[in-house]
């Protein structure tokens, strides 16, 4: 049985942002061809592929099959396509990375501008959020990530800062106030502004000085989730209302004007710095290739981890 590609391509959309709307808005297609598109498919099909409601778009089984082996195989299409970019003078095309909010704020600001001046004829799009999602079910060509998180059939180029720190800050009038912690448990006694993954895990606050590591599960005067709450977790910590934990270059400026102040600076604990991660398994898109040599431009980024294979 064949289906037509911009069907197929349709349904995918929708299946992923779960409504038609989020998927007109992904995919750059109206509302209206989307439906269109979905009901032509599923009436050659002879099956439902999706349930709506009023409120929602969820998959039904059928759909949810149809989309886990469509979504590598769309992938491969595109990428099959992408080799004629290869005969161009620049590459072009879109290219899709999925990155966590830290990385949004931290490492591609310093990367993307350049990138974009360079590269005039590719089209970015950055999902940024917490969850740790596979980039290829994601509809994304690659991802930032951290060693610990990444998949063992990855190929990863690190990127950005290569030595990060996990930074405990205070405002002065906080600290006039409740006292500054000698030890990392001293802060079980102190105002705790912290964060959960959408998991709902609250992460640990760890520390480490000599040899020693401390972990520290904080009483939360303010729990938010990670990431897109960082900016009112940190608005409450600059207003005095309590110690935060966050990346060093995320407040490096209001360390240096002094409006926050190091909280156990010689327990700080360091880290290597982010991957641009891909699968190694299919052939690199035109636009990722070229975003992968411009970060090795850059000369920030070290060697590859042999662990992880090259490029």
């Amino acid at each position: 049985m064949k289906a037509d590609l911009s069907d197929l391509n349709a349904f995918v959309a929708v299946a992923r942002a779960r409504g038609f709307r989020d998927g007109a808005r992904a995919s750059g297609i109206s509302a209206s061809a989307l439906s269109e598109a979905v009901r032509r498919l599923e009436a050659q099909l002879g099956v439902r592929l999706l349930h709506r409601t009023t409120r929602s778009v969820v998959p039904t089984e059928a759909g949810e099959s149809l989309l886990a082996r469509l979504t590598p195989a769309l992938s491969e299409v595109e990428a099959a396509l992408d080799v004629v970019n290869g005969f161009r003078d620049r590459p072009a095309g879109t290219l899709k990375l999925n990155v966590p909010v830290s990385a949004a704020r931290l490492v591609l600001p310093a990367i993307v501008p350049g990138f974009l001046a360079a590269y005039p004829d590719i089209r970015l799009e950055v999902m940024a959020d917490e969850s740790f999602v596979d980039v290829i079910a994601a509809g994304c060509d690659a991802g930032i990530r951290y060693d610990e998180r990444l998949e063992q059939d990855m190929i990863a180029v690190p990127i950005g800062p290569r030595i990060q720190r996990f930074a405990a800050v205070a405002a002065p009038a906080y600290l006039a106030q409740a006292g500054r912690p000698a030890h990392p448990r001293d802060l079980l006694e102190h105002a705790c502004l912290s964060g959960r993954f959408p998991s709902g895990v609250v992460p640990p606050w760890e520390f480490e000085r000599d040899g020693e590591t401390v972990l520290i599960d904080p009483p939360a005067r303010l729990l938010t989730s990670l990431g897109p709450a960082t900016d009112l977790v940190l608005d409450v910590a600059l207003a005095g209302g309590g110690v935060m934990f966050i990346f060093e270059d995320w407040i490096r400026p209001h360390l240096d004007s002094g409006r926050l102040e190091p909280v156990l600076e010689d327990w700080w604990p360091s880290f290597s710095g982010p991957f641009l991660y891909y699968p190694g398994r299919r052939l690199v898109p035109a636009p990722l290739r070229a975003f992968i040599d411009f970060v090795k431009g850059l000369g920030t980024q070290g060697q590859v981890g042999a662990s992880r294979g090259g490029v």
